[in-house]
């Protein structure tokens, strides 16, 4: 037997923020909440489910008392499905995300932003059908 990969945990100061932000990026929804911690997904797993076949992680939000202090080693990376790579970006600004500088340079295909405590993620190539 092998294990699945079931939740991506993020420190943070204020779960309810960047749980509702990821709602609002990703479409997920609020599967948990506890002291301290909220749990998002696009599913609410089950065990019979996350033993038959390697499902979709869910996020977790975890207050911590301590700030980020350097660059993330790990990261998300979205991919807009239903407009532009350039339209996706505006959207995830009005919603409090921030383009973010990481040395990428500017001949990339992909914009790197943070979210709002600083977290970075990338906005990769648009998969919305092309006209």
């Amino acid at each position: 037997m092998t294990s699945r990969f079931t939740e991506l945990a993020v420190d943070c100061h204020d779960p309810e923020r960047l749980a509702a932000f990821w709602c609002e990026v990703l479409d997920f929804t609020v599967i948990d909440r506890g002291e301290g911690k909220v749990e998002i997904g696009s599913w609410v797993p089950t065990v019979e489910d996350v033993r038959a076949r390697q499902m979709a992680p869910t996020l977790v939000f975890i207050q911590v008392p301590e700030g980020r202090t350097v660059k993330n080693r790990l990261h998300l990376d979205v991919s807009p499905i239903d407009r532009s790579t350039a339209d996706e970006v505006t959207r995830l600004l009005g919603l409090g995300a921030t383009r973010a500088d990481v040395g990428q340079g500017s001949d990339r295909s992909w914009v790197v932003m943070a979210d709002p405590e600083g977290n970075e993620f990338c906005v990769l190539r648009t998969l919305a059908p092309q006209n």
